[in-house]
């Protein structure tokens, strides 16, 4: 079984490389992307996330993530990150995923 952490490494890994194919990989094929306070999802299905993804991220050449602070709690694994690239200055995320059966089937961004 694979470790949340590493898992959830992989697909920052993959990411920060604008690898999408690896970047999905990662994710089960019903995942659910949330936005609070939004109580919807804001993605759901392989689907979506995929082309969210392929058109709205890794389209953008200076998009990268770095982790500034990272805690482990059973299954669920929360990124304190620094995001490039998507706006003039750095954006600062909280990320929280949810993995289960060595996929990520739940992430919350807020």
């Amino acid at each position: 079984m694979k470790k949340p952490d590493t898992v959830v490494q992989r697909q920052l890994d993959a990411y920060n490389a604008h690898d999408l194919e690896r970047f999905v990989a990662e994710y089960s094929h019903d995942v659910q992307v949330f936005r609070p306070p939004q109580p919807e999802p804001v993605l759901q299905g392989m689907q979506a996330f995929s082309e969210h993804y392929a058109k709205n991220r890794f389209t953008l050449p200076d998009l990268h993530a770095k982790v500034l602070n990272r805690i482990v709690s059973g299954n669920i694994v929360v990124d304190h990150e620094e995001v490039t690239g998507l706006d003039p200055s750095p954006r600062h995320t909280i990320a929280v995923y949810e993995v289960d059966d060595g996929l990520i089937r739940r992430v919350w961004f807020y």
